[in-house]
């Protein structure tokens, strides 16, 4: 990935979707005051959708220097801690009404929401011409994937990714051994997580009668997701392991883990898919992810590099233990192994961390190449920075987090179709051996909703 692309930008500032070949203003910090303040014409008016949880996180990384204008959420006692810390912030709970009413006033959006939320969200905020930084995963299919990469481009406004490892000095170390040889060619490389997002036990309960709390707008919540009884055992955080809402494991932890190989490797699109899941059945327990699956990725030889093969392993399912790995050492939970035919790295999640080649013999030995990418980065800024300055981000949509997210959208259909090998056209965004599989490369949107 090329570090210091440029395009024309349409930054938040500009009032018509229009004036795409106007420019905003912004005053050089050099001629400012060394004060250490954000001059004001560099602060930008960030929005929030989805301020609970992790969105609170999000937006908290973004709020130093830049006026935060107006919150989102659905869940107001989820939201309630955000809400007080930004007192000046006009509160919304639809997104839709939020942007009637402040679209003039906004300049770039965060979106925090549950999976099944972001596309109809960051559509919103690109249709409007506005910066934006969505969470991991970018979508809930394939389809809403492309569909956003393409607004991105349309709008010429600058995105990022939230996967925070991709911005972390780790992850360009990893690169930077990869390119200059350090195991040789990579041919195999096996990686996952394993945490456990399942709504397997709660499948007996759904048909129980709940209330629905008084501070959560349970429709609005749902959102594109086909309508269906409010239940706890839904949320919070726990929707990642239902069907309707999240992309279980392999669509919360590929951003993060699948990453630095996916940059080192400019692995692209894979041409098969195929999961294996055990003790489960998409027919019959559809609803809920299982607690444990493995997923075969084929990807094509490109450019000096030959064709590699990707396993990802979640849950209950565990990344097996190399053999060149000290015998003291245990093998990652989450993280991955690399092979290549003179050597392995193991590295853990989130841009590679603890990134170093085994066993400890080779990497005492292994001389480092010089550092050619930039480091000292923060994943927030580099999006912020990237608005003032008239660049892309570093996990912008178009050309990486929504290719990267794309690799989990079809582990979860592998998942949904178990056992069998599925054969991907990517520049056609079809399969060519399983109309079932098609079918859930786009599926149906609730009445009255859409991108």
């Amino acid at each position: 990935m090329k570090q210091n692309r440029t395009f024309l930008t349409r930054r938040g500032f500009l009032r018509t979707a229009a004036a795409s070949a106007a420019a905003f203003t912004i005053v050089p910090r050099y001629v400012l005051p060394a004060s250490g303040q954000t001059p004001p014409s560099e602060r930008l008016n960030i929005a929030g959708i989805g301020v609970g949880g992790r969105g609170a996180d999000d937006i908290n990384g973004v709020a130093p220097g830049n006026n935060i204008v107006a919150l989102c959420d659905v869940d107001m006692n989820r939201a309630a801690d955000t809400f007080k810390k930004f007192p000046n912030a006009k509160q919304f709970r639809d997104f839709r009404k939020m942007f009637d009413a402040m679209a003039k006033e906004i300049d770039a959006v965060v979106v925090g929401t549950p999976d099944h939320f972001h596309a109809v969200a960051a559509m919103a905020a690109l249709k409007h011409g506005k910066h934006l930084y969505c969470e991991k995963p970018l979508a809930h299919s394939v389809y809403e994937v492309r569909q956003l990469m393409k607004a991105a481009q349309e709008h010429k406004v600058v995105t990022q990714l939230g996967n925070q490892g991709h911005s972390f000095d780790s992850i360009r170390d990893f690169c930077e051994w990869i390119w200059a040889g350090a195991i040789g060619n990579v041919h195999t490389i096996h990686c996952g997580c394993s945490a456990v997002n399942s709504g397997l036990d709660d499948l007996p309960h759904l048909k129980e009668q709940h209330p629905v709390p008084p501070t959560l707008d349970w429709d609005q919540w749902l959102g594109p997701a086909l309508w269906r009884p409010y239940h706890p055992a839904y949320l919070p955080g726990s929707w990642r392991g239902w069907v309707p809402f999240g992309n279980g494991t392999v669509g919360d932890w590929t951003c993060h883990v699948v990453d630095p190989v996916f940059w080192a490797l400019d692995l692209g699109a894979p041409t098969t898919i195929q999961a294996q899941v055990k003790d489960w059945d998409f027919k019959t327990q559809g609803d809920a992810y299982p607690k444990g699956d493995t997923i075969t990725y084929e990807f094509p030889a490109k450019g000096k590099r030959g064709p590699v093969t990707l396993h990802w392993y979640d849950g209950t399912e565990h990344i097996p233990r190399p053999a060149d790995l000290d015998p003291d050492e245990q093998v990652v939970t989450t993280g991955a192994v690399v092979l290549g035919d003179k050597g392995t790295i193991m590295y853990g999640s989130h841009g590679a961390g603890g990134v170093r080649i085994i066993p400890e013999e080779k990497m005492k030995a292994f001389a480092r190449p010089p550092k050619t990418l930039p480091r000292g980065l923060d994943h927030y800024r580099d999006w912020l920075n990237a608005i003032r300055q008239g660049h892309k981000a570093g996990s912008d949509f178009h050309d990486y987090g929504g290719p990267l997210t794309e690799i989990a959208m079809l582990g979860v259909i592998a998942i949904k179709l178990n056992g069998q090998k599925l054969e991907w056209d990517d520049k056609r965004m079809r399969f060519t051996n399983n109309r079932e599989a098609n079918e859930l490369v786009n599926p149906p949107y609730r009445r009255g909703w859409r991108m």
